[in-house]
């Protein structure tokens, strides 16, 4: 029998993956079985893996050892519950090496022998560094950017780290830059703040800055290589503020939140803000992953850590660095950590040098047909259903209806890659608008496509990449094609593109085919099935709350060859 590592991290973005003799052969985040966003503590996630494997160790990631323990046994939380499916089970907690726990993620999952790893992220684990020789302190604070030499079976060597507390900031390693301020996650945070939304949603900062332009009334964000202490406020662990007292120029007299919604609303300072701090934290990143393959001579890098899911700065990595392999982890935000600390504590504990790239990212819970069937008994009043096959998926879209496709092991991850995915028509001019609409979304964010891998450089400009599987990029629509896929194309002339072919995913390959058949572009719009704020849907009953609360009409389940329609 293999030997089976259940990691987890108990943190935000609370996630749960089982490690069989080095192969990741399942993850889940707590949010998609709770339902409740960002979820830490998995205990859902780790209940639903014991039941399909057995578990020989449990690693915990992301948390303090000294964390809740249970009475009477006085065992640590998540131990006592593994324990009571396996007696034997051991422990391993690493919950002191946050960074270390990313870059082990992207380095396994890379393919690459060696590699350097940038993980730049908010807050990593808060320690006292001793890297003095006589043992002295250097630095204390949360990690936040990391620098990592990494080889195989299990040696990571730490570089370069920032630190960062609400007091201080200082950098170790004297062959990278010493300056001292906010870091560059801290201050993209502000601004998300700034710009009334969580400090979580970066992503829609990165959106809206397209809609931005240089402007010159606007101070350097960055000086001496840091974010400026002079704008930025920083709460470690969580959070950073704008100090609009002493920068006149950020005050407003509205709430920020007045143009998610309207945008007639929004500010030249909003829209500019988010465009200043999206060049100017990309540039940052390049220039660490300049200077790190300067130090180490290694040509591979492997990029983790909350900044790692920047589709935007990714792009622009790999235009910069035409001559550099570049891996940037899909499952970059803290959920990953769970999967690095697994994969870590097997290599090193078995001297395995096995290299097991990263194919695929289904790797969540996959229901049977059966099961999807006797659900839908449940719910006939509400839908009609009829036979469907990708033939008939593709004449609703080229209608301009939305439909929805839900099939096989979820996505890893925060991106839908058509197995929970929400598709539309590309070329409708008002898609965008429509499907922003429909889902309860700021009418600033743009939405992803897939696009036929055989196709995908007719229509997109990859930079010397070979595809995008896992949807990591915001490449740049040819120019001559832009009109012809309006949906998708965003106001700077991207799109955030997935590329598939048959063997990654047949179903969904297929409708986007007949899709191609019909209107001759090879090319589906794709968004995550979810509505705002909710998870990307897991169960069946997930799906159709989804559609019962919006106006989604269609739903295609592949495995039944079925098509529902809401009455």
């Amino acid at each position: 029998m293999s030997y089976n590592i259940l990691g987890i991290n108990p943190g935000h973005n609370g996630s749960a993956c089982l490690v069989a003799d080095g192969e990741l052969v399942y993850y889940v985040e707590e949010e998609r079985l709770s339902r409740l966003k960002y979820d830490g503590n998995p205990f859902k996630a780790m209940v639903d893996i014991m039941h399909r494997y057995p578990v020989d160790e449990l690693v915990i990631v992301g948390t303090h050892p000294d964390h809740p323990t249970l009475g009477w046994t006085m065992e640590d939380v998540f131990t006592g519950l593994v324990r009571k499916y396996n007696p034997n089970v051991k422990t391993t907690i690493l919950g002191h090496e946050h960074h270390l726990t990313h870059a082990a993620c992207a380095f396994y999952n890379s393919g690459f022998k060696k590699a350097v790893a940038i993980v730049v992220d908010g807050a990593g684990t808060y320690k006292d560094i001793k890297m003095n020789e006589d043992g002295s302190i250097v630095a204390k604070g949360c990690e936040t950017e990391s620098v990592w030499a990494c080889e195989y079976p299990a040696n990571f060597s730490v570089l370069h780290k920032v630190f960062g507390d609400n007091f201080q900031n200082r950098m170790v390693n004297d062959k990278f830059d010493v300056g001292n301020s906010v870091t560059i996650v801290k201050a993209y945070e502000a601004v998300t703040n700034y710009l009334g939304f969580s400090f979580l949603e970066a992503g829609k900062t990165m959106g809206l800055s397209s809609y931005g332009k240089d402007n010159p009334d606007i101070p350097q964000l960055f000086k001496d290589n840091r974010a400026s202490k002079d704008i930025f406020i920083p709460e470690y662990p969580r959070g950073a503020y704008i100090d609009d007292q002493s920068n006149p120029i950020f005050r407003r007299n509205r709430d920020p939140k007045n143009f998610h919604r309207n945008f007639n609303e929004v500010l030249d300072i909003e829209k500019d803000l988010a465009y200043k701090i999206q060049q100017e934290t990309q540039e940052k990143v390049g220039d660490l992953i300049e200077q790190a393959i300067n130090v180490t001579k290694i040509n591979q890098v492997v990029l983790a850590g909350g900044y790692g899911l920047n589709c935007v700065a990714n792009y622009y990595l790999q235009k910069r660095f035409p001559n550099v392999e570049i891996y940037c982890e899909p499952i970059s935000h803290d959920g990953g950590t769970a999967i690095g600390g697994a994969k870590l504590t097997w290599h090193g504990n078995n001297n395995d040098r096995t290299i097991r790239k990263q194919t695929s990212l289904y790797y969540g819970p996959k229901y049977h047909p059966e099961q999807i069937r006797q659900a839908l008994t449940q719910f006939e009043n509400k839908y009609t259903t009829y036979e469907g096959n990708p033939k008939a998926v593709a004449e609703l879209l080229s209608e301009n209806n939305i439909v929805a496709i839900y099939q096989g092991s979820s996505e890893a991850g925060p991106r839908a890659l058509g197995n929970r995915s929400i598709l539309y028509n590309p070329t409708d001019p008002n898609g965008k608008d429509f499907v922003n609409q429909v889902k309860g979304r700021e009418w600033f964010r743009p939405f992803a496509g897939t696009v036929l891998e055989e196709n995908a450089n007719e229509w997109f400009d990859f930079a010397g990449m070979e595809g995008s599987p896992f949807m990591m990029y915001a490449v740049d629509v040819l120019p001559e094609k832009q009109n012809q896929i309006q949906a998708i194309t965003h106001v700077d002339g991207t799109c955030r593109i997935q590329t598939v072919n048959k063997q990654q995913n047949e179903n969904y390959y297929n409708v986007i085919n007949e899709f191609k058949n019909i209107t001759g572009i090879p090319i589906v719009f794709n968004t995550s099935f979810n509505l705002a704020g909710d998870p990307l849907v897991e169960t069946i009953y997930d799906a159709l709350d989804a559609l019962e609360r919006s106006d989604i009409k269609y739903l295609y389940l592949p495995e039944l060859k079925l098509i529902l329609e809401k009455k």
